[in-house]
């Protein structure tokens, strides 16, 4: 896989593919730029090095029409104020209007194409509408590691018809990362796995289970864990189809020598709201109409030792419902403890890294990785389409 500093860019046009898919409030201004700034050392490096930068992205769910409120007015602006340079924004990402706009660009200019998903052949990676992005550029740029487990014409059509591709600095990075974690990382290796289902994180806990050495599992998912086990659960959320696989689970853990540890004890409500009434249980005394909501403080004791020695920990998946400050103790208190390590730490997906955030522990993570499904496909061993695409 080439990168950027194997490419010759002077005086060529370079389309880019990033993921600039944003929050917006209603007046139409970006919440949160972290998408946009993470990828900012790419778009320089090529404005150094005299290339045509033509940007493309999508935004929301616009379902193949053009919809105003998903235009990318806002996101072009937002990057010429971070790049202290003009971004114009192309009325279109092929045809005549984006060929023209590309035209005008000289050697260090920059601009934007209108949102790819304005078009319903970018997601049914459309061969006719892969060509038309193609025809832009002499060179094809990766750097959005968070779309790259999906086959559209903008990740994975357009590099059949360029003359030549390479990954930008996010995505090598993300690579490099994930190599170091789980690929060939230094021992002990601790997974933390989190979240609401088993069945959304199947594949990559058995994945994972073949490559770790222990693995912590709390959240609503660790539910249909204790239960299999015997345990009630009360009015919690299990997933009762997966008893049996969650079982399975633990049978090949045992088999491969893999420890996996649950929670101890919960936090415990009589229902899902902010004003609830709470309490510290065992995982033995969850009140049958009650639900569990956090991990308790016992298993934060617990899941701190087994993170004590460890050289690499992977992260994807809170302990509990976080977003509500009842239930948020027991994932901030690992946050801190995996902040604290001297681990190689590495987190992935949107509700992990919006913990870590929240925790104020974010500069202290080795690295939070900028794509949650692409993340989860690479723990569960599969190979993502953009990145072979690159090949």
């Amino acid at each position: 896989m080439k990168t950027l500093r194997d490419v010759e860019l002077a005086g060529k046009k370079v389309l880019v593919r990033v993921d600039f898919n944003v929050p917006m409030n209603d007046a139409g201004e970006i919440t949160d730029d972290l998408r946009i700034r993470t990828v900012l050392p790419t778009l320089r490096y090529l404005l150094e090095h005299k290339a045509r930068v033509i940007v493309c992205t999508h935004m929301g769910r616009p379902k193949g029409q053009r919809v105003e409120k998903y235009s990318l007015a806002p996101v072009a602006a937002h990057l010429a104020r971070l790049l202290e340079c003009p971004v114009p924004l192309a009325g279109d990402c092929i045809g005549a209007m984006a060929g023209e706009a590309v035209a005008r660009l000289k050697d260090g200019d920059i601009l934007m194409l209108e949102n790819l998903r304005f078009y319903a052949q970018e997601e049914k990676n459309d061969p006719d509408f892969s060509r038309q992005l193609a025809a832009l550029a002499d060179v094809y740029v990766n750097d959005a590691f968070a779309v790259s487990h999906r086959a559209h014409a903008s990740v994975v059509g357009v590099t059949e018809y360029v003359k030549e591709k390479a990954a930008g600095f996010l995505l090598q990075q993300e690579m490099e990362y994930f190599h170091r974690s789980i690929d060939n990382p230094q021992r002990p290796l601790v997974a933390i796995v989190g979240g609401a289902k088993v069945s959304g994180k199947l594949e990559a806990l058995r994945n994972m289970l073949e490559r770790v050495d222990k693995m912590i599992i709390g959240g609503a998912m660790a539910n249909t864990f204790l239960k299999s086990q015997g345990h009630g659960v009360g009015a919690s959320k299990v997933e009762d189809d997966l008893l049996d696989t969650a079982t399975e689970l633990l049978r090949r853990a045992k088999e491969r020598g893999v420890k996996i540890y649950l929670p101890v004890d919960v936090i415990a409500a009589d229902r899902f709201a902010p004003d609830a009434i709470c309490k510290q249980v065992t995982i033995q005394d969850i009140p049958e109409s009650w639900m569990a909501l956090d991990i308790g403080p016992a298993s934060v004791i617990c899941f701190n030792e087994v993170l004590a020695d460890a050289k690499t920990i992977v992260w994807n998946g809170p302990m509990g419902a976080f977003e509500m400050a009842a239930f948020a103790r027991g994932t901030m208190a690992l946050a801190h403890t995996v902040a604290a390590s001297h681990a190689l730490s590495v987190t992935g997906g949107g509700d992990s890294n919006a913990a870590i955030n929240q925790s104020g522990e974010a500069a202290n993570i080795s690295y939070m990785s900028t794509g949650g499904g692409a993340f989860l496909e690479l723990m569960e061993g599969k190979e993502l389409p953009g990145i072979k695409a690159l090949a």
